[in-house]
């Protein structure tokens, strides 16, 4: 928490606004019991009118400074809490995006979220409460203890006696209740997980009948996450009842005793009534300080959550200054390997090749022989475990992530589109590409049809990840943002896989001249995508065992002769 509030020192001066405020507020409330006592006293049992008046028109207004006190307080408090979380879920948020794929998959991407949105939240709470409750309710405690002795020495002795039992019981309590908040933040991650992939994989369920399968699995979380919150709250529900029972037997006893004070002449009437308020305000600044005790631990495993984010160091650092233009349309590897972490094998080992401007590479290779592992090696999605990969003749490691990426275009194996329109999709890949660009980047990908199609063209909407599109739709529109930016390499990740093998053709056929100055990388599964390229990189259990034209690897590269076979006729590969 001291790490997170830390960040409060940019509204330095509305939190001191604020303890201001709270100490003038907790001083009015401190001396209205003073100014009743003397009405009592001195005008209600002398009979003296004016004097009642007088008094009473001066606890008005500091009743009313009091009030305003309160108010402003609360607004710049609220003010601060709310801009502290702001500040914190912006800094989360840029530290997440430098992460590399690795830590997304460290975190997962639902705790991320649950992270972002209701831990930071729980902190923004706490610090509003903190910053009213901080400091009211020491003061409140303190004074009213000093005002109360000032009444009454010896009556003081009965708060002297219930205060340890109230401090006890609350002690207590929150031993038993602090753990459990911990246990309700990972309950809630859970939920969240199994929501998400619910609803992110509804057609999965959906085709394969396990709807009822789910429900019962989100049941479980949700059960997991229901006993654990209601154990929490009945640990908790006992404070505010133990905490009123002391309060009040703490009130009988001074009614009790100061009664027998007042037989004696030893005490006033106003004094036991102002001895009452001013016990009445130092219970309630414990019943604040427990309900800062409950919300603080909360807080404190939320922060702690979030720390963890932010104290989480990315696999590499980005420090290249570098220019990648040394030679425009290049790619190689060079004796690169990679490991995923914890993995016992490498996903890649000592892949070498080189590719040229005009050049289309095809990299072919059954599942799981690292092909899209190979591709996203090139953008630093992940980092390589050894060896060079050089983009336009640059180590990627030696220029910064922004100026390699600036080079690439990228389609990734699944498309992605964002909510907004298919213009704001495709200029995506180049916010301040004109018309006729965005026109010809969607002509090359053979979108241009379909949009023509559509009743509002470019304007037209795109729902939540394309649901209102096809397969082949989404590629094409994948397609299209990454030829709008005309890069110096493509990479095509399975791009084509959704499309007809007419749809296919006519795309690869235009691709040509549209990248004729830059290098195309082309990851694929069907033989027909690769005949025509330059290079066939053949891949097997991340290893390179063949590397040739399409042809030359027919006959002599026993790998893809079979997968060619699986795919073609003998008279078609003839």
């Amino acid at each position: 928490m001291i790490k997170l509030l830390k960040n409060l020192s940019v509204y330095k001066w509305i939190v001191l606004a604020v303890i201001v405020l709270v100490f003038i507020q907790s001083m009015s409330d401190l001396f209205l019991p003073t100014l009743m006592a003397d009405i009592i006293d001195k005008g209600v049992v002398t009979g003296d009118t004016p004097y009642i008046w007088k008094i009473g028109a001066v606890m008005l207004l500091v009743s009313a400074l009091g009030a305003i006190a309160s108010i402003i307080a609360s607004y710049y408090s609220a003010k601060a809490a709310m801009g502290l979380g702001r500040d914190i879920r912006r800094k989360v948020f840029t530290h997440v995006g430098k992460f590399s794929l690795q830590e997304f998959d460290e975190v997962g991407t639902a705790s991320l979220i649950t992270r972002t949105t209701n831990d930071i939240t729980q902190v923004q709470q706490v610090v509003i409460m903190m910053l009213r409750m901080v400091v009211s309710a020491p003061i409140m405690l303190v004074g009213g203890l000093i005002m109360a002795v000032s009444k009454d020495a010896k009556l003081s002795l009965v708060i002297v006696a219930t205060m340890p039992v109230l401090i006890g019981s609350i002690l207590l309590i929150l031993k038993k209740g602090v753990p459990l908040f911990q246990t309700v933040q990972k309950r809630l991650d859970r939920l969240n997980l199994v929501l998400r992939e619910n609803l992110t994989g509804i057609r999965v369920i959906r085709a394969f009948n396990r709807e009822p399968e789910e429900k019962i699995r989100l049941e479980k979380a949700n059960k997991e996450l229901t006993d654990v919150s209601i154990k929490v709250n009945k640990v908790m529900a006992f404070m505010m009842p133990i905490m009123m029972l002391v309060m009040n037997l703490t009130v009988v006893g001074i009614i009790w005793f100061g009664g027998i004070r007042i037989n004696n002449g030893a005490m006033q009437i106003g004094d036991l009534m102002a001895f009452i308020q001013y016990v009445m305000q130092i219970m309630f600044a414990l019943v604040m300080a427990s309900m800062m005790f409950i919300m603080i631990p909360r807080a404190a495993v939320s922060a702690k959550r979030i720390n963890e984010v932010l104290e989480m160091k990315p696999s590499f650092v980005d420090e290249g200054t570098e220019k990648a233009d040394i030679e425009h349309g290049t790619l190689e590897f060079e004796n690169v390997s990679f490991s995923y972490p914890g993995a016992e094998e490498p996903a890649l080992s000592d892949i070498s090749f080189s590719a040229k401007a005009g050049e289309i590479t095809a990299i072919i290779g059954g599942t799981g022989s690292g092909k899209s592992t190979l591709v996203n090696l090139i953008p630093r999605f992940y980092d390589i475990s050894s060896g060079t990969i050089r983009v336009n003749g640059v180590d990627i490691r030696k220029a910064s992530q922004d100026e390699v990426r600036s080079k690439i275009g990228f389609v990734p194996q699944k498309a992605v589109l964002f909510t907004g329109t298919i213009e704001d999709n495709i200029r995506f890949g180049k916010q301040d590409a004109t018309q006729a660009e965005m026109e010809h980047a969607a002509t090359i990908a053979q979108a241009e049809d379909f949009i023509g199609k559509m009743t509002d063209g470019y304007a037209a909407e795109v729902e939540q990840g394309g649901s209102n599109l096809s397969g082949g739709q989404k590629q094409r529109l994948s397609i299209a943002r990454a030829l709008i930016r005309k890069p110096d390499l493509y990479i095509f990740d399975d791009s084509f896989s959704a499309l007809d093998f007419k749809t296919d053709a006519k795309l690869r056929a235009a691709l040509k001249d549209e990248t004729k100055n830059a290098t195309v990388l082309l990851v694929a599964q069907r033989v027909s995508t690769v005949v025509d390229a330059d290079r066939i990189i053949v891949l097997d259990e991340g290893r390179i065992v063949g590397m040739g034209t399409h042809q030359e690897l027919l006959d002599t590269n026993a790998v893809y002769r079979e997968i060619a076979l699986s795919q073609l006729s003998e008279e078609e590969i003839a």
